[in-house]
């Protein structure tokens, strides 16, 4: 077994600050937002679809192996336990094994494709495809509601993410090449979806507080940028939030898409990697 890492009372006082300055730069906000009941239809996102709340995001965790000198404050959370030298995690719940061997095994799975660069957002497209219910009902349709439904009928929808297919309208779902179930996600998956790079923040924070802050941070950061891409190929008009459209209608546009799309592939791996072998270590024990 690998000795721990002792961290001296400045060290690890350091890099929690460190971490709290540097989420607050996407905490601040939302906040601000929801004291005002201001709406973000690109950044809400990050806070109402993934679960972990902007106070979770800011509290700094120094994952496994690690031994802070002096924090009997991390005592009042149950997963600590107190060691000659400090405060340390301790065993992983036998509860919580599952989901770490079903994060570990989707995330392998994926690792081990090819991407996939061919399905240019439309998965956006689709979820207000022959509809009236808008899930931006704020913002407009940059194409109107009928030049929103040519470019659906126009290209074949290549989505493999279950959690975005499940919002397709009725209409939208038989025109998709594959038919995703919650079932056959770790079959499905793969890397070059941009709703699989930004889940790996969702995965990261699953298995809080037995995982670094930053690699947390990390993977938020990420979604963050996806995110981006994901709402500015979209459907809608975003323009006077700042957001220039990716026209995946046209040629043009749809080779950006696959240009950006793929850099987030490259971006993405590393972290994959890095949940995998956390994964690896948690159930070791």
């Amino acid at each position: 077994m690998t000795a721990a890492v002792l961290l001296s009372t400045s060290d690890w006082q350091g890099r929690r600050d460190a971490h709290v300055a540097r989420v607050r730069r996407w905490t601040d906000p939302v906040r601000e937002r929801r004291s005002t009941g201001t709406r973000h239809p690109v950044l809400d996102f990050l806070f109402t679809y993934y679960s972990h709340r902007p106070s979770r995001l800011r509290r700094w965790h120094p994952g496994p192996g690690v031994v802070l000198a002096d924090a009997r404050e991390y005592l009042r959370w149950p997963a600590y336990r107190a060691v000659p030298g400090g405060v340390e995690l301790g065993p992983l719940p036998a509860e919580r094994l599952a989901t770490v061997r079903f994060v570990r095994s989707l995330l392998s799975a994926s690792a081990g494709r090819t991407p996939w660069l061919g399905c240019f957002g439309l998965h956006e497209w689709a979820m207000v495809y022959r509809s009236e219910d808008v899930r931006h009902a704020d913002w407009p349709l940059r194409l109107g509601p009928a030049g929103t439904d040519q470019v659906v009928e126009s290209m074949p929808i290549r989505c493999t993410h279950f959690d975005a297919f499940r919002f397709f309208t009725p209409p939208a779902r038989p025109l998709n090449v594959v038919q995703p179930t919650r079932s056959d996600q770790v079959a499905l998956e793969q890397p070059g979806c941009l709703h699989a790079g930004m889940d790996l923040y969702k995965w990261a924070y699953k298995l809080d507080p037995y995982v670094s802050s930053d690699l947390v941070a990390d993977c938020f950061e990420l979604a963050h940028d996806i995110r981006v891409l994901d709402m500015c190929a979209s459907p809608y008009d975003l323009g006077a939030l700042g957001y220039d459209p990716v026209r995946v209608e046209t040629a043009a546009g749809r080779a950006e898409y696959a240009r950006r799309q793929a850099s987030f592939v490259e971006r993405a791996a590393p972290l994959r990697t890095r949940l995998i072998e956390l994964c690896e270590v948690l159930e070791v024990g």
